[in-house]
């Protein structure tokens, strides 16, 4: 069994905090959820976690003297701000604080997955610390990452390099959204309008290889990206 990503999440504002817990824990991750920046500090020390998500304005003890703290003596875990404020020297002061990156409210849900994604990947590059990509169930079809190897009624396929990152990622964003921009990043290397053009074709590839199954489709959601459906459960 696959050992949850761990999240601590401190937000003061009772409302947001719930339903930000909510939804990352509804999207894999295991949250702690703590509502100023003592309680932040305690949990930490008390836990081990792989993200920090870090409100600015908190009381007892605000993010950026939250994150000083931490940093002190470790420069490893990633932490994000989430802060009302938008001006340039409270991003400068961020940073400063030792943040990976900055998210300024009101932002959807969904962005705050792409830099909480974003930002872990980051930090396993750089610690060379990766987890050997895990299998995935697709209706009838078995994915292997490491083999990359799409399976379905005992007949494999072989996939290429590029259709085995891109299955990945949608794999990894399944039911929800997979940016277009994230993706040819991930994939790609840049989102130039060529490249654009020829991840849609690895797109209509993969949609062709999943045809045997017509209860796993990969949607387009016009002008953000696509969406891996799939009837059943990993």
């Amino acid at each position: 069994m696959d050992t949850p990503i761990r999240l601590l999440l401190c937000e003061d504002d009772p409302n947001l905090g719930s339903l930000l817990a909510q939804y990352l824990a509804a999207k894999g991750y295991e949250v702690t959820l703590r509502a100023d920046g003592q309680q932040g500090l305690e949990a930490y020390r008390g836990g081990s976690f792989d993200l920090l998500i870090l409100d600015v304005m908190m009381p007892l003890k605000d993010g950026f003297t939250l994150a000083r703290e931490i940093r002190q003596h470790d420069e490893r875990t990633p932490i994000i701000f989430l802060t009302a404020k938008s001006m340039k020297q409270d991003t400068i002061t961020g940073f400063q604080s030792g943040a990976d990156d900055y998210l300024t409210k009101p932002f959807s849900m969904e962005e705050l997955l792409l830099r909480v994604s974003a930002v872990l990947k980051r930090a396993k590059g750089l610690t060379g610390d990766r987890e050997a990509p895990r299998d995935h169930v697709l209706g009838r079809f078995r994915f292997d990452p490491r083999k990359q190897v799409l399976a379905i009624n005992g007949q494999e396929r072989r996939l290429t390099t590029k259709e085995s990152d891109l299955l990945r990622l949608l794999c990894e964003h399944r039911n929800g959204l997979l940016a277009r921009n994230e993706a040819l990043k991930q994939v790609w290397g840049d989102d130039s309008y060529f490249n654009g053009r020829s991840m849609d074709v690895y797109i209509a590839k993969l949609r062709k290889y999943l045809k045997e199954d017509p209860g796993v489709e990969i949607l387009n959601v016009h002008g953000k990206g696509f969406r891996l459906v799939a009837k059943d459960a990993d």
